[in-house]
């Protein structure tokens, strides 16, 4: 049987009872200032009611179990993300001009039942660990009624999983929205433009038209001149074969040279 102070200072009591995380909601509720499912280290300080720093110190000290157990540091694109869908850039309430965070240390709820078991001086803490041990010494009295406890608390964390990614996705949709009711605005400040712009190509393609009939009876008129140009030339060459013939009848003199004939 564990103890309040076994759970202080072993690390393997600890990690066999990090998986209890609806002991927090039995102390007190655990308010997540993002509304998402991860508490920020002034949420978890609010929690067990002490200052930020001691849990800044906690987090140092035992960095590699609470990382173990969820909790992380956002950083780059992953911080960007979080800031963007649950969070503000502002670094602390109520300061001048927003800050931008390099990082941002965020605990999942198996993290923050992980910072209950460390914590010496909060009694909040105490109070946690206290139920953790009743928990613990009723399952093994009671193995059945640790199955249904386990049962219920799987369906807790899937409603909580489901309510946190349908407030996301309700953010991403009012985005959307928004997003379209800005183009609606764009395409209505375009459309007299669009439609001046489609006013000239018509005319354009109008002019085009013209332009193509008018070619096309010039090359009809350039046909028949040709055609015409060609019976012209039949009619000399006949002309000229009747000059001869009227020569030779005459004996006016010699037939005039095929050559001049033709120039």
């Amino acid at each position: 049987m564990y103890t309040d102070s076994v759970l202080l200072e072993s690390r393997s009591a600890r990690s066999g009872m990090t998986h209890r995380v609806e002991v927090l909601d039995k102390v007190k509720a655990l308010a997540f200032s993002t509304g998402a499912a991860q508490a920020t280290t002034r949420d978890v300080a609010n929690y067990f009611e002490v200052p930020v720093k001691t849990v800044e110190k906690l987090t140092e000290r035992h960095r590699e179990e609470l990382i173990n157990n969820g909790m992380t540091v956002l950083r780059g694109a992953d911080l960007h993300a979080y800031q963007t869908d649950t969070l503000s850039v502002s670094s602390e309430p109520g300061s001048g001009y927003p800050q931008r965070r390099s990082g941002l240390t965020v605990f999942s709820r198996r993290a923050v039942l992980n910072v209950a078991l460390l914590l010496r001086d909060s009694a909040v803490a105490q109070r946690v660990r206290a139920y953790l041990l009743d928990v613990e010494e009723v399952a093994r009295a009671h193995p059945g009624v640790e199955a249904v406890r386990q049962s219920a608390e799987e369906l807790r964390q899937t409603v909580r999983t489901l309510a946190a990614g349908y407030g996301s996705l309700d953010r991403r949709v009012g985005n959307l929205e928004a997003a379209d009711a800005e183009l609606g605005t764009v395409l209505q400040e375009l459309a007299p433009v669009i439609g001046r712009i489609s006013t000239r190509v018509e005319r354009m393609d109008h002019r085009l038209a013209e332009t193509e009939r008018r070619t096309e009876r010039t090359e009809q008129v350039v046909c028949a001149m040709s055609q015409r140009l060609a019976d012209m030339g039949e009619d000399m060459r006949a002309m000229r074969e009747e000059l001869r013939g009227v020569v030779r009848a005459v004996g006016a003199g010699p037939t005039p040279p095929e050559s001049r004939m033709e120039s």
